[in-house]
């Protein structure tokens, strides 16, 4: 590539970098007013990338789709789609990083907006997706009830209505082992196997195996009314776990997984799910305790999470993930938008998009089920919330080559758009 080419690819990086808009209310020096929108009026200009920048970069976000095929951003980690490994190389997640901002770059020039526009023709008006091309990290309640502009009265409705389906034992015993299981997995892939990372995995199959032991074989094969509380012997008297035992376990396992940058995300996890360990640490795990008493533990576990787990909390999200879709995952989007309507009625319109660097058919499955997660709980919240009219939903996916049409998955409507010149 010619060296003026590379020049303009730089500058015009900067300039991007420089006046990335996130959700469209943060103002960057320099940045051009959307003050249309509802963003704060500026008097300067942004300068924004040139045809010359574009024609100079487009070669550039062709070579890196190419080198990416197939791999995408799941979960905050960067996975080969074909066989869901999470990719540890440096070089190419710094490549899916330029990636995404090259693409995020050209969704905002006028050429892709006016496609947009075509093929989207039953889009509701509202500011351009260049205003908010910031990805967007869905991981609690408040993030976003800030979004959907959700009053402080009606979040508290949000979460009176999420607290006593999320918070039952069944949930939340099944997503503690969804983050064991999926951490798991990320340990599996590293490749160096260091003392933290050893330690790791034997902690991981002890707590998922101490997890398995308390289930006891009854709850299993008969229903729970059914079982007996054990006989009384009183020359040795039985120890009751209690889930301070599970707690110990984590700490112990965020230990060793703060010792390796590359599994930070796993740590992540690990502290959220330590946000409800602490609350009910004093609540039996013990399942052969008959009837009454487990129903009345389980009963402690609802209560105590309902009670103590904020709007905020990463913990409380993370158990409402697992009862709507079954899954733990993070839920990301490229780019958003998000706007009321006028009329009397109320509602409003929001849009969610992904850029992916090929069109493989697993690809765009996957492209298309992380959209539909993030506006199902989108939804969700808008309902739990009682809010006036309804939320359209948009999903948009963009990738190089793509022929232009619009399907229906799942009952939202989709699109899938070009990356062009």
């Amino acid at each position: 590539m010619p060296l003026r080419s590379v020049t303009t690819i730089v500058r015009g990086w900067k300039v991007l970098k420089a006046a990335a808009c996130h959700g469209g209310c943060r103002r960057c020096p320099g940045l051009r007013s959307y003050s249309q929108y509802g963003c704060p009026k500026e008097k300067e200009e942004q300068v924004l990338p040139t045809d010359e920048w574009y024609r100079a970069a487009y070669p550039r976000l062709i070579k890196l789709a190419c080198a990416l095929k197939n791999v995408d951003q799941v979960d905050g980690r960067i996975t080969n789609i074909d066989d869901g490994l999470v990719i540890t190389d440096d070089r190419l997640i710094s490549d899916m990083q330029m990636f995404k901002w090259l693409a995020r770059a050209f969704v905002g020039s006028p050429s892709m907006q006016d496609a947009m526009k075509k093929t989207a023709a039953s889009a509701s008006p509202g500011p351009p997706l260049a205003c908010q091309r910031e990805p967007m990290t869905l991981d609690s309640l408040t993030t976003v009830c800030n979004f959907l502009n959700v009053s402080a009265q009606q979040r508290k409705s949000v979460r009176l209505t999420v607290c006593p389906q999320v918070t039952q034992h069944h949930i939340w015993r099944a997503t503690l082992e969804e983050v064991l299981k999926n951490v798991g997995s990320e340990l599996h892939t590293m490749t160096v196997r260091s003392p933290a990372i050893r330690m790791a995995e034997q902690i991981v199959s002890s707590c998922v195996q101490f997890l398995a032991d308390t289930t006891g074989p009854s709850e299993q094969e008969t229903p729970l009314w059914m079982q007996l509380a054990p006989g009384k012997k009183a020359h040795k008297p039985v120890q009751m776990l209690k889930w301070a035992e599970v707690l110990e376990m984590f700490k112990d396992l965020s230990r060793c997984l703060g010792k390796e940058e590359k599994l930070a995300g796993a740590l992540g996890k690990i502290e959220v799910m330590k946000e409800g360990l602490y609350e009910i640490k004093d609540v039996l795990v013990e399942r052969e305790i008959g009837y009454k008493e487990a129903r009345r533990q389980d009963c402690l576990v609802q209560k105590k999470l309902s009670k103590n787990l904020g709007h905020s909390s990463k913990c409380l999200f993370t158990l409402l993930l697992h009862y709507l879709f079954g899954t733990v995952r993070e839920l990301e989007v490229d780019v958003y938008r998000f706007s009321a309507t006028d009329h009397r009625d109320g509602g409003g319109h929001l849009i969610a998009g992904k850029m992916l660097t090929s069109d493989d058919e697993r690809m765009v499955r996957c492209g298309l089920k992380q959209l539909d997660r993030a506006l199902g709980v989108f939804r969700f919240v808008w309902e739990a919330a009682g809010m006036k009219g309804a939320l359209e939903l948009q999903g948009h996916i963009w990738f190089v080559g793509a022929k232009e049409r619009s399907l229906m998955y799942r009952g939202n409507r989709m699109f899938v758009h070009d990356l062009r010149l």
